[in-house]
């Protein structure tokens, strides 16, 4: 007897293991398992999965629907990871609580395999083989840590939606998983079961008359941007769309995002002789492409962008990008890829840029320069990379493409772009006992003081 384990903690993934379910990428098995985990800071205040709007068009396609957070308490789900010596307790105890037999062959489906709890819960079944599903515009980005090789070895395929047409993406590639493609045909037909529960209510006749759609992010809980950074690139949205000519608007806000944000776009749309509508449900950005049908979506480097794009055929434009690429800290940051992806191929808001994605500023060969950013994201993990990188750099670093990268970065792997001649760092016996004594100095200066 074979049961899969499918682990979901947001709706968009849900729907994409829907999805994937629906159009025959996983094989059939005796039991499929739904394991929902809240991930929020704190959980106990938030609505989880299973709960929320729409859900109950996703749960027949599964077995049984448990709860992560249940099995585990009172740990925390993205915290929490077994010590090595009791992992054959803990799989004995998952087993006998979910009704899995000592020698019931298990599969895991999971989402972000790199950190917990996904990572966990491959740990706790070691023997299991992994199908990884892709959480939007971070699939094309390298895998974000050095993966243990018994979790990563056992990855047999990344199953993803194509966002960018023909880019492969890079998560999980040092592992030789195969990339498979959730098809857009089966993602729409999962996310129209959602829409069709979705009441009537704000924002409908705004969309009838060719409104635009704007996305809060929440980058500030990220750390990304202040809170105050935040409201004023909300701002800028609401004034680049009433710009183009839109003077009907709907906001879609985070689900935590202060209130007070909303209140301040209404009064900026407001003076500007235009409407805004907040639409404050929790459902998924893509449930508003059908339901709404706006003329122009907006929004920082939401992985929403590309669906409306590819998937709704609706005008979209991003927003505050390039100043994101230099924030962001370190430079290792995971949000990297897809805010490069949405620099570099859709059309600025304020710009008056237009055309479709991927026709809007000229740089070069696409998967070279997602390569070259990944391996200078993650050089030990993605060596391999080294001569995508090299190519990409040598061809076309330009005034328009030097935004992707940091000089000091490119500097230290000894890149095309760096600084010439490289920061030549001693290494070798002499330069340790230099270091050493450095050291025993400030020690002995810090005593003195």
């Amino acid at each position: 007897m074979t049961t899969r384990i499918f682990l979901a903690s947001t709706l968009y993934g849900a729907v994409t293991l829907a999805a994937a379910l629906d159009s025959g990428c996983f094989a059939p098995t005796d039991r499929r398992l739904l394991v929902v985990a809240n991930n929020a800071a704190t959980p106990e205040t938030t609505v989880p999965l299973d709960r929320m709007p729409g859900f109950e068009r996703l749960r027949p396609r599964f077995d049984s629907v448990l709860s992560w957070n249940e099995a585990i308490a009172p740990f925390h789900p993205g915290d929490w990871s077994p010590r090595a010596d009791d992992v054959p307790l803990w799989e004995r105890y998952l087993r006998l609580l979910w009704g899995l037999g000592e020698g019931e062959r298990v599969e895991l489906a999971v989402e972000s395999i790199q950190v917990a709890p996904a990572l966990t819960l491959a740990r706790l079944f070691p023997d299991a083989p992994v199908d990884v599903y892709a959480d939007g515009l971070m699939s094309y980005g390298p895998t974000r840590v050095k993966l243990d090789p018994l979790v990563g070895e056992r990855v047999r395929r990344l199953l993803h939606l194509e966002l960018v047409e023909g880019l492969r993406p890079l998560l999980l590639g040092e592992f030789g998983s195969a990339p498979e493609v959730v098809p857009a045909e089966a993602f729409r037909k999962v996310v129209d079961e959602l829409a069709a529960d979705e009441p009537p209510g704000a924002g409908d006749e705004t969309a009838a008359e060719g409104g635009a759609l704007l996305l809060g992010q929440y980058l500030s809980a990220l750390g990304i941007l202040s809170p105050a950074e935040e409201e004023a690139l909300h701002l800028r949205m609401v004034r680049g769309a009433v710009a183009r000519g839109h003077r009907r608007l709907v906001f879609k806000p985070h689900p935590v995002a202060p209130a007070s944000w909303s209140r301040a776009l209404e009064r900026e749309a407001a003076a500007l002789g235009a409407e805004l509508t907040v639409y404050d449900r929790p459902v998924l950005a893509e449930v508003l492409f059908g339901r709404l049908r706006p003329a122009l979506v907006v929004a920082c480097f939401s992985t929403g962008l590309f669906t409306a794009d590819r998937f709704y055929g609706i005008t979209v434009a991003r927003l505050g990008t390039g100043p994101l690429l230099d924030r962001l800290t370190p430079y290792q940051n995971s949000n990297r890829v897809p805010v490069t992806l949405a620099d570099a191929l859709l059309p600025d808001l304020e710009s008056g840029e237009s055309g479709e994605p991927g026709e809007v500023g000229e740089v070069g060969d696409l998967a070279g320069l997602i390569g070259a950013v990944g391996f200078a994201m993650r050089p030990q993990v993605r060596p391999d990379l080294r001569p995508v990188a090299e190519r990409y750099l040598s061809a076309h670093l330009d005034a328009r493409t030097r935004r992707y990268f940091k000089r000091r970065r490119l500097t230290v792997l000894g890149l095309p772009g760096g600084v010439p001649g490289g920061l030549r760092v001693p290494r070798g016996a002499l330069a340790r006992r230099l270091v050493r004594r450095a050291r025993r100095l400030r020690r002995a200066l810090v005593r003195a003081s």
